[in-house]
């Protein structure tokens, strides 16, 4: 399996990027759906609070996977809650993990394109995007909804490669879920990796199908890095 310390840096021309665990701190998605959502549900419903988490959790399953899973329209109209409104609530607790910024600066430097593909909704982008500064490093943001599928159907990358017309023997993509990037892989994409610490206050992920990063310091080149191989902590 190709390591951290394998990928040829001089050779990627094009890094793609997952939001939500990759470059945020996922924190806040989990809090949100497991936490204030089944709050405001419950009182909604007039239920207790495990009541409303046990329904809302089984409701999130049926459309894992789906544009609906991340579409805060559809969950507006299917829970009777203002989810947009909710979100702004608690916009301090979106936060960038460590050392992205550092690694974004050092890939724009080196004349790469680097491109954000997401499977949240263009709302929730923008209140992310206005909350953090990270929005400027990108030659694009994309969204599942732009392509009209989600990350883990191979639909998904056909109509990008359309879009962005990457060489995929030459493509970075990091992910924190192993599902999309076994979707990714399927289609191509040649170098693949795991962020395993997606929220900052629980266990990083494992994974036996991918080489695993855990902070972004791990793909900060030095300049003695051999032949332009790999990602060396600094």
């Amino acid at each position: 399996m190709t390591t951290i310390q394998m990928i040829p840096l001089k050779d990627i021309k094009v890094v793609l990027l997952d939001m939500d665990g990759t470059l945020l701190d996922k924190y806040f998605d989990d809090y949100f759906w497991e936490h204030l959502v089944p709050e405001k549900y419950a009182e909604k419903q007039s239920i207790t609070f495990g009541k409303a988490k046990k329904e809302l959790l089984e409701k999130y399953r049926a459309h894992e996977g789906t544009l609906n899973w991340t579409d805060i329209d559809f969950w507006s109209r299917e829970l009777k809650l203002d989810i947009p409104a909710l979100k702004e609530q608690i916009r301090h607790l979106i936060e960038v993990h460590p050392h992205v910024e550092d690694f974004l600066g050092m890939i724009k430097e080196q004349g790469k394109k680097i491109y954000m593909v997401t499977n949240a909704h263009y709302k929730v982008l923008d209140i992310k995007l206005k909350k953090t500064e990270i929005g400027t490093f990108f030659d694009r943001c994309i969204t599942s909804f732009e392509l009209g599928y989600p990350k883990e159907k191979i639909e998904f990358w056909q109509k990008l490669e359309r879009m962005i017309h990457f060489n995929k023997d030459k493509t970075l993509f990091i992910d924190d879920s192993e599902d999309i990037l076994i979707t990714a892989k399927a289609y191509g994409i040649k170098y693949l990796l795991l962020k395993t610490k997606a929220n900052s206050r629980k266990g990083g992920k494992s994974s036996t199908k991918f080489p695993k990063l855990r902070d972004f310091k791990e793909l900060m080149t030095n300049s003695s890095t051999a032949k332009g191989y790999g990602f060396l902590t600094t």
